[in-house]
């Protein structure tokens, strides 16, 4: 699995103009899923993406974990994580397809609730419009075969 994680002030995903997930201060997670991912591969990412200290502590040192600040996420399902770039028109061929990734997705989310977190979530496969205020910037990108 791959997740690029943005630490946000914060965001929201719409489907068709209505809102279908917003949070505040916390993570958006952008989550694609591989040909070759396991449920062992989800809970071992949401276990990183639920302990990452990227925010200030009073020295303003990145110390702080997500439950530590309150915070809260939003995972929107990302196929194109998985994009072949070697042409111009980029293959897709390395995405899990739906029936495989929707289950992985959703127990990605579950396993971020299991550990306590408020939990918002775009729809799986639809097209989406993703807003989000980044703070810092602060990105990571966490990819379940380098772990």
């Amino acid at each position: 699995m791959r997740a690029v994680v943005t630490r946000v002030s914060r965001a929201s995903v719409a489907v068709d103009g209505e809102i279908k997930g917003s949070i505040g201060k916390g993570f958006l997670v952008l989550l694609g899923v591989h040909v070759t991912d396991t449920p062992a591969a989800a809970e071992k990412l949401a276990d990183k993406v639920c302990g990452l200290r990227v925010f200030e502590d009073e020295n303003e040192k990145m110390n702080l974990n997500l439950a530590a600040v309150e915070g809260k996420i939003l995972v929107v399902s990302q196929f194109t994580l998985y994009a072949d770039t070697k042409s111009r028109r980029p293959g897709f061929t390395q995405a899990a397809r739906p029936e495989t990734a929707k289950p992985l997705y959703e127990l990605f989310i579950s396993k971020c609730r299991e550990r306590g977190f408020d939990v918002a979530e775009g729809v799986f496969g639809a097209y989406m419009e993703v807003e989000s205020v980044n703070d810092g910037p602060v990105t990571i990108v966490f990819d379940t075969g380098d772990m």
